[in-house]
């Protein structure tokens, strides 16, 4: 363990540790050549001590440090120092998915998809370089606090492959893949099939194999089946579901081709959850779920152990000598089996010859003198035994096509031959990187320790990308996967281009690629779509304004009465609230004009007005200032003078009044007793005064 403040390589500075795993510990460090925080994780003792895992480990750890992804925790160093082997790696602040899920219980299905759709990006880059992680695990997907999801340990997975592990296998085998189980070929399928679990648990919030031990987790993967997510997740739509069965199934060949293909479906189920679009492959008889018979069981669990805890087996032991050895149940191994079946051969040869010499020799066919007949017998002798030690210096030649140098190294080595790069060619069949020829065919019989020379594939040769522009989705797809790419569609909205049909393009058409490479198709779902909002009774100003938000167009407006509707809102709509609409519909408002009045006109023919009482009849002169208002109160209607008596008084066009009243300011002048002009006024009403309608 790594104390606070010790430097590696005179440069990185142990600020803390942050974790530990089965096969290293984490520690956070500071880098003093660029100032900036790093990761390193430092093998434990009992792994630094194994040369042959410390090799590999170093090999895939610089393989995987030619990985940059945002979403792959990228590799910046590999080095040993006083028998300490780390990896300097980006820091990233945050949890494991597999806290995350323990903390939350179940993910909804789009966090789910949004976690796995960043992941999946990950493992693409690195399958992109021939990289397959192998170990992919909620606890190797970190989750920063910013929300970015990044995947771990690409490199370690490999090198711990044949190497005991101890406190983490319990956790890598609930997400193995049946191959890795039983210890078959391992290529990017099987991280799809990890993936699934991964997925699987965060939308269940459990794995869906466990048990006491790793080989009974691992027999599980082999031969059960799964219960179906949605049983613990009853909301969980259909597509997502369809993705992670066909994830997880138990035959390579029924998964996805490619997690880029997976990658498409993903971001499909976030536009179209309840749409079952996603295709499963059908089951064919040999990939049918069977009981396994208590031998193979017992061969697996052989297997597992070996996988996983290695307990039987000894790393350094020569392989050639293993083969020299019998198997647990006594037979000899396939190699052995062969060489006693050549000496048999030999040995019936030699017998029959010997038997014939005899019979010769005493019917006198052969006449030799004994020095002749000893000469010929050592010769026989020789000859046998060159021909015996050339036959077992042989061995029959592997197929290596299809293969990584790497890989063909390996199963080289286990034979007795080496490997040398004879040079690179294009190939249409070959992804980049695989063996396409190699010197010595498959079956032929090749003496130990020949070179095979073998050609690298630099991949297909480049071509121009099919323009699809305007092309219907089926369309595209068709025409891009027959010149050898892989199609990835996306969605976005578009005024000018029909539901369905290709918007764009990248690469763009006449752009060079290669067979198997991504064109990215953008589709167009139409004009955006939105909700008519309720305008009715609202101001016609903030009527307008929540349909321009919406990018609702107002065609015309029209004016109606309302008894209900004050002046100056709406009082209807021409598309009824909430529907969906594209963007740019057009709309019809009436705005109301508020209560309709109906007037009644009125007239007043001939009333006449009278001198009253108060006016003395000796006045000499009278005046009237006459004023005619409505019943309803101070609304005035007209005004006359008057001075002779009675008045006539006619007034037309009284709006809406049947009747009101008059009120006379009266003003006399009389004489006194001195013949001296005295002038007096008073107040008089008429009420009840009647109109009559016109």
């Amino acid at each position: 363990m790594l104390r606070e403040g010790i430097y590696l390589a005179d440069r990185y500075e142990i600020v803390g540790k942050v974790g530990t795993g089965g096969m290293a510990d984490v520690y956070k460090a500071k880098d003093h050549t660029l100032g900036r925080f790093v990761g390193i994780k430092v093998l434990k003792q009992e792994f630094s001590e194994d040369v042959n895992f410390v090799t590999k480990f170093r090999t895939e750890a610089q393989s995987a440090a030619g990985l940059e992804h945002p979403n792959i925790v990228n590799i910046y160093d590999v080095g040993s120092e006083n028998s300490i082997h780390y990896i300097v790696m980006e820091y990233v602040e945050g949890i494991t998915l597999k806290t995350y899920i323990e903390k939350k219980g179940q993910l909804s299905f789009k966090e789910a998809v949004s976690i796995a759709i960043q992941v999946g990006r990950g493992i693409e880059a690195a399958h992109n370089k021939h990289i397959i992680h192998r170990d992919i695990k909620p606890q190797n997907i970190i989750i920063s606090t910013e929300g970015k999801v990044k995947v771990t340990d690409f490199g370690i997975a490999r090198a711990a492959s044949s190497n005991t592990i101890s406190s983490d296998v319990m956790g890598s085998v609930h997400y193995s893949s049946p191959e890795q189980a039983r210890n078959g070929f391992v290529d990017g399928k099987s991280d799809i099939y990890s993936l699934g679990i991964v997925m699987y648990e965060m939308v269940t919030g459990r794995v869906p194999f466990d048990g006491e031990s790793t080989v009974a987790v691992a027999i599980q993967h082999l031969q059960e089946e799964m219960v179906v997510p949605s049983a613990y997740a009853p909301d969980l739509p259909v597509s997502i579901e369809k993705i992670i069965l066909k994830c997880t199934q138990k035959s390579p060949d029924r998964r996805y081709n490619n997690i880029g293909d997976l990658l498409m479906d993903l971001k499909k189920a976030l536009i179209s959850p309840d749409e079952d679009f996603v295709v499963m492959v059908p089951l064919g008889q040999q990939d049918k779920t069977r009981v396994m018979r208590p031998d193979e069981v017992e061969s697996i669990k052989e297997q597992t152990r070996s996988i996983y805890y290695n307990e039987e087996e000894d790393e350094e032991e020569d392989p050639e000598e293993e083969d020299e050895e019998e198997d647990e149940d006594g037979f000899l191994n396939p190699k052995m089996e062969k060489a006693v079946t050549i000496m048999g051969i030999v040995a019936a040869v030699i017998i029959v010859a010997i038997i014939v010499y005899i019979a010769g020799s005493f019917l006198g066919f052969f006449k030799f003198s004994d020095r002749e007949k000893e000469k010929k017998e050592d010769t026989n002798v020789t000859q046998e035994k060159e021909s015996e030690d050339k036959e077992s210096e042989k061995v029959e030649m592997i197929e290596l096509k299809g293969s990584t140098y790497e890989e063909a190294q390996e199963a080289l080595r286990k034979i007795s031959l080496g490997i040398e790069k004879a040079g690179e060619e294009s190939s249409d069949i070959y992804p980049e990187g695989q063996i396409v020829s190699q010197s010595e065919e498959k079956g032929s019989m090749v003496d130990k320790h020949t070179t095979i020379k073998v050609t690298i594939s630099s991949g297909a040769g480049e071509f121009d990308v099919p323009d699809v522009k305007g092309k219907s989705k089926n369309e595209a797809d068709s025409m891009l996967r027959n010149a050898g790419l892989n199609p990835v569609f996306g969605y976005e909205y578009n005024d000018n281009v029909p539901n369905d049909q290709v918007i764009s393009q990248s690469p763009d058409a006449g752009a060079k690629a290669k067979k198997g490479d991504t064109v990215t198709v953008m589709l167009s779902q139409g004009k955006e779509t939105v909700k008519m909002p309720d305008v009715r009774n609202k101001p016609e100003a903030e009527a307008r304004a929540a349909l321009d938000a919406q990018k609702i167009v107002v065609a015309s407006t029209s004016s109606d009465y309302s008894d209900d509707i004050p002046e100056g809102n709406v009082i209807s709509q021409s598309i009824a609230p909430d529907k969906m609409v594209e963007q740019g519909t057009q709309v019809t408002l009436v705005i109301s004009l508020g209560k309709k009045i109906t007037t009644v006109y009125y007239s007043l023919n001939n009333y006449m007005i009278d001198l009253p009482r108060i006016v003395p009849s000796d006045a000499i002169r009278v005046e009237a200032k006459i004023t005619l208002y409505k019943s309803e109160g101070e609304d005035k209607i007209n005004s006359w003078t008057a001075t002779s008596f009675p008045y006539s008084i006619n007034q037309g066009n009284i709006e809406n009044c049947s009747q009101g009243y008059f009120r006379i300011q009266w003003t006399w002048v009389y004489l006194d007793e001195d013949e001296t002009e005295v002038t007096e006024s008073d107040e008089t009403t008429i009420e009840g005064v009647k109109f009559t309608q016109n």
